[in-house]
């Protein structure tokens, strides 16, 4: 983006100084606002009022859309909407935001304000900035961006509505409204922009998933087995999964009949899984390669749960560790391998004992090794059916189980079938 261009523009129109207008303009850039936006916010600062003298830009297709163009004029119908808060500059701000379409693409949209249109309508948007969000184009709605009834109703194949099945829920994804049963609750104390906050986490599920949910304005509906239709969430990443947010605009409407769960976990290769970037509970078959460093008897920070090495948290610096047990697993299917990971009473399970008598022996070897030595002879060589939520990063694979059990299956074999019969 050519700041300077648009700078000149801008001052030559203002009657101002350009270097001034320049420095504005990278100022607000720096917090991600959409060129025509900051265009218009400095035209205020200078006086020079909202309307500017650009002219409106030419007509497009969506499918034609690249993060180069300035401003873009479109005829789309509105697939979906939501509205959220968000903090810019100490400012809360209500947007709204989600998706449209012509029969060329899809593409998502940010409006700033409220320009009254609602899923299905026909619009022409007129001056619509782009900006890249999510590694895609997405259309800003600004105070420079007009908006009109189109004249003829766009016809589009795509879904009009935010309901989806949890299986079809993305992270980046905004205005989607689910059913589901509340599986798990927790209540947090977070340290947030404005202090201590109160809010809830916990697990939901459906006929097609389970995935984790945050509630920043914690409902007394979200009780373990509730049933419940969620209208207006947007979705986060988190650790490689979608989690869905609940926010203060979304809805939470209880059901008259009980919501199907699934009970069982897609059972994937390897492979399959950690390509798809991360899973909310999948099932994988292997074998134990190795364990990795790190596992047996462990410590713990106090403060913030993390592993200490050598009376040292990354982020609470020297501390008094606790400990605690864990086990890291190189499980490999003939198709990948994932590092399982093995929670304290998982460990005590595969170990045959808890804390006490692991911290018994090693005081007898007078050496903590051995407990990691101990569960490596135990489980090295021997195949393993693991449950639970996989993370995918930079790092590697990683899969926290739920459960951990001998396989009754040659993972080899079942891998053979799912790499063929997704090959079909």
């Amino acid at each position: 983006m050519d700041v300077n261009s648009h700078a000149e523009e801008l001052a030559s129109d203002l009657g101002v100084d350009k270097e001034e207008v320049k420095a504005d303009l990278q100022n607000l850039l720096e917090y991600s606002v959409p060129i025509d936006e900051a265009k218009q916010s400095v035209r205020r600062k200078h006086g020079g009022g909202g309307g500017g003298s650009t002219p409106t830009p030419d007509a497009v297709d969506v499918g034609e859309i690249t993060t180069d163009h300035d401003g873009v004029t479109v005829t789309v119908r509105v697939l979906t909407q939501g509205t959220r808060t968000i903090r810019y500059q100490g400012d809360d701000l209500t947007i709204r935001e989600g998706e449209v379409a012509d029969e060329t693409g899809v593409i998502s949209y940010t409006a700033w304000q409220d320009f009254g249109f609602e899923p299905g309508d026909s619009l022409t948007i007129g001056n619509a900035g782009v900006r890249e969000w999510e590694g895609a184009p997405e259309l800003n709605l600004n105070d420079s961006t007009t908006v009109a009834i189109a004249d003829e109703e766009v016809e589009v194949d795509r879904e009009v509505g935010g309901d989806r099945s949890l299986v079809d829920i993305d992270a980046g994804d905004r205005g989607r409204n689910v059913e589901v049963r509340v599986l798990e609750v927790d209540e947090k104390t977070i340290s947030g922009r404005d202090g201590e906050t109160e809010i809830l986490e916990g697990v939901v599920g459906d006929a097609t998933a389970k995935l984790p949910f945050t509630d920043w304005q914690p409902r007394s509906e979200l009780t373990p087995g509730a049933d419940l239709r969620i209208e207006d969430v947007y979705v986060r990443e988190f650790r490689g999964v979608p989690s869905i947010n609940l926010t203060e605009f979304s809805t939470v409407t209880p059901l008259p009949d009980p919501v199907e769960v699934a009970e069982d976990a897609p059972r994937l290769s390897i492979a399959e899984a950690v390509g798809s970037g991360g899973i909310f509970d999948v099932e994988v078959v292997g074998n134990v390669l190795e364990i990795r460093d790190g596992s047996g008897l462990i410590e713990r920070c106090p403060e913030c749960g993390r592993v200490v090495q050598n009376g040292q948290c990354r982020s609470h610096g020297d501390v008094d560790g606790e400990d605690d047990l864990r086990v890291k697993a190189i499980v490999d299917d003939g198709t990948d391998t994932v590092t399982v990971v093995l929670d304290d009473e998982l460990t005590a399970e595969v170990y045959g004992g808890g804390l006490e008598d692991a911290l018994d022996a090693a005081k007898d070897a007078m050496d903590k090794e051995v407990v990691a030595e101990e569960i490596a002879d135990s489980l090295v060589g021997r195949a393993y059916r693991v449950r639970g939520n996989l993370s995918v990063d930079d790092y590697g694979a990683n899969l926290d189980a739920a459960e951990f059990e001998l396989a009754d299956d040659d993972p080899a074999e079942h891998a053979r079938a799912a790499l063929a019969e997704v090959g079909e």
